[in-house]
């Protein structure tokens, strides 16, 4: 015991407490020297005592704590060799120096001394930190049993603690979690026009039947909400079993249908991974619309924060109502008269569709007495001949400011537009949309899973050929009299001819209809004529292009330029769209440096394959016969990338249909 602990109550104290007693003694013999004689006597016998009773208390005390430590160590032992999980101490070459016997009963060996870690636990989870290998905290299986590992990095200790029925409870309760789900009949309407009661009746019995039995084999509930929707109710387990099918249902729905005049798609949402009811519910509706916005025929699927999409083989069913256009267009146009200015906007490297949609709605607000103004910086050559054409018409040119420009031109109550795009990281100047809270979203494209959550209004339709066709169909019912200058007219039909590789792609009967509306309005197919020539040593720089192209799968071409050649977004694109009429390409990617230092891929198809898939999972989007991305870092390396995605897709799905 320390001594510390002995002089608290046998110390210094004692002595002076003898000490006082001395002098009381002295002073009682000062008065009677025969008292103080006993007195001294009997204080003589009290210190012997008292030393007696010290020294045996120390006695006692020692070899109290001498069998304590005894115990304590024997105990110690007992317990290390009777503990529940699993001891191991190594050596810097990571063998096995020490470990208790549960070790031996865990694995089920005679000996571990002088094993390496990763012979006695191939799961061991190691992490590289410099030169060496770390080993973290990991769960790892061994035998029917998972152990989690808990290492101690200064010790060269690692315990193994038995967590089998945990990861058990863990994994039932993640399988059991709730998924909630809403299958749509996405093109019911366009399909049944034409069809009497009976034909109608017999049409969706057979497709609800079918959809029925998919969902009886699968255990879930589904129960109708409308005449082509439904809620459907299964538990995570069997949502990945489904994600292993890739949602086959959808094929066997367009198959079932395919004998019509137009097949019947289906578009699914789910939601996923999430514990609140109520949030599950309305991430459902969100994942359906964004299914719906992507075009329909396929599956969103949200877990957490992973958003997956399945299907979306077909291009998107043309609509046949113009109501919509309509209730957009009265909502747009209250919005521009509520609003102190308009501000126009498209996404960063502008093509004519986005330019040419500006004009279109600075045309709008114009004829509705609203200060407007297009955000323009930077000039790129696909929008070189355009932009000299507008420059040469000083009214419209004094409308195009800069980003900085219209930051100072901001207030509460200006109405920002957005045009040819649905994603914040993709416009000129994300700022605007930070200093408004009335944003109007339109735009052609397939909805991906960056979106503007916050608009006031939303406008997609990927069934559009572009967004010229959307602006061109709005002019017509925001205003009863607009009157075009000729200039206006072109470049919105000058938009609709680019994005429809001079409709030859991508187009339905609204496409014509509004080019006929812009020709009839002054437009100049020979002006679009002139924007869109050609400079011959382009035309030989893409020539030089193509002939490096490789073919991939029988049937995809893909074209790597040549390493410090830099060639436009739009130069890569007429190449993949050229690489489209050879013999047997159903699909093209072309991949070059940009002038602004990324490197840019574009991607086209005839319909077979689905190049929106492949241009996500590089981080782009667009259709899915025409889309593209930009990438970071060396040609090499994108080539790399997509030829991974390729390959995995290829594994998945397959990649024509």
């Amino acid at each position: 015991m320390p001594k510390y602990l002995f002089q608290r109550w046998h110390g210094y104290h004692m002595v002076w407490a003898f000490i006082v007693m001395m002098v009381m003694i002295v002073a009682l013999a000062w008065h009677n020297w025969v008292l103080g004689v006993a007195g001294l006597v009997l204080i003589v016998i009290l210190v012997i005592l008292a030393w007696h009773a010290e020294k045996n208390f120390r006695k006692d005390m020692n070899e109290y704590i001498a069998t304590l430590t005894y115990r304590v160590k024997r105990t110690g032992n007992d317990v290390i060799n009777e503990l529940p999980f699993g001891v191991v101490l190594y050596d810097e070459e990571k063998h096995v120096e020490w470990h208790n016997p549960y070790m031996l009963q865990m694995l089920g060996r005679e000996t571990l001394i002088g094993v390496s870690l990763k012979e006695l636990v191939p799961g061991l989870q190691m992490q590289k930190e410099k030169d060496k290998e770390r080993i973290v905290q990991s769960e790892v299986a061994i035998g029917d049993r998972i152990f989690l590992t808990v290492p101690k990095q200064e010790e060269r200790l690692i315990y193994f603690q038995d967590v089998t029925d945990y990861v058990t409870l863990r994994r039932s309760y993640e399988a059991e979690k709730l998924v909630i789900g809403i299958v749509m009949l996405d093109n019911l309407d366009e399909l049944t026009q034409g069809l009497d009661d009976q034909q109608r009746a017999a049409l969706l019995s057979r497709v609800t039947n079918h959809i029925t039995e998919w969902a009886h084999d699968h255990q879930i509930y589904m129960k109708r909400l409308t005449s082509d929707r439904y809620l459907i109710l299964l538990d995570h387990e069997m949502l990945k079993e489904i994600e292993m099918t890739r949602f086959v249902i959808l094929d066997e729905v367009r198959e079932l249908t395919v004998d019509n005049k137009l097949p019947l798609t289906l578009s699914i949402g789910i939601a996923a991974g999430i514990d609140n009811i109520i949030e599950l519910g309305q991430l459902a509706q969100s994942s359906l619309d964004i299914a719906l916005g992507r075009g329909g025929d396929q599956v969103a699927v949200r877990e957490g924060q992973r958003l997956s999409f399945y299907g979306g083989k077909s291009n998107a069913v043309e609509k046949r109502t113009r109501v919509r256009v309509r209730v957009i267009a009265h909502a747009l146009r209250d919005f521009m008269q509520a609003s102190d200015k308009v501000i126009i906007m498209g996404h960063r490297m502008p093509d004519m569709d986005s330019v040419g949609a500006a004009i279109g709605l600075l045309k709008a607000a114009q004829a509705l007495n609203v200060e407007a103004y297009i955000v323009l910086e930077g000039v790129n050559p696909s929008i070189d001949r355009m932009i000299s054409y507008i420059k040469q018409n000083d009214a419209l040119w004094e409308q195009f400011i800069t980003p900085e420009q219209a930051v100072q031109k901001m207030t509460a109550n200006t109405l920002a537009i957005v045009v040819d795009t649905h994603k914040a990281s993709m416009v000129k100047e994300p700022r605007l949309l930070q200093l408004t809270n009335r944003v109007v979203v339109i735009d052609h494209h397939r909805r991906g899973e960056e979106f503007l959550q916050d608009a006031v209004l939303i406008y997609m339709e990927p069934y559009a050929s572009s967004t010229c066709e959307l602006v061109t169909e709005l002019l017509q019912y925001i205003h009863d009299r607009i009157i075009f200058q000729p200039l206006e007219a072109t470049v919105l039909l000058a938009g609709i001819t680019v994005d429809t590789k001079n409709f030859s792609m991508r187009t339905g009967s609204r496409t014509f209809e509004a080019a006929g509306f812009l020709r009839r309005n002054g437009a100049d197919t020979i002006m679009i004529q002139n924007m869109l020539k050609e400079n011959l040593k382009e035309y030989i720089a893409k020539a030089e292009v193509m002939r490096l192209t490789q073919m991939l799968y029988g049937h995809i071409a893909v074209a790597v330029t040549e390493p410090e050649r830099k060639f436009s977004q739009l130069s890569i694109a007429q190449v993949a769209d050229t690489l489209l009429t050879m013999n047997d390409v159903l699909a093209s990617f072309v991949i070059s440096e940009r002038p602004d230092g990324h490197i840019g891929i574009s991607a086209r198809s005839l319909g077979q394959m689905n190049v929106q898939v492949v241009m996500e999972r590089l981080g782009g989007g667009g259709h899915l016969t025409n889309a593209a991305a930009q990438l970071d870092g060396t040609l090499s390396e994108a080539e790399a990338k997509l030829k991974r995605v390729l390959a995995e897709i290829d594994a998945e799905e397959g990649l024509f249909e």
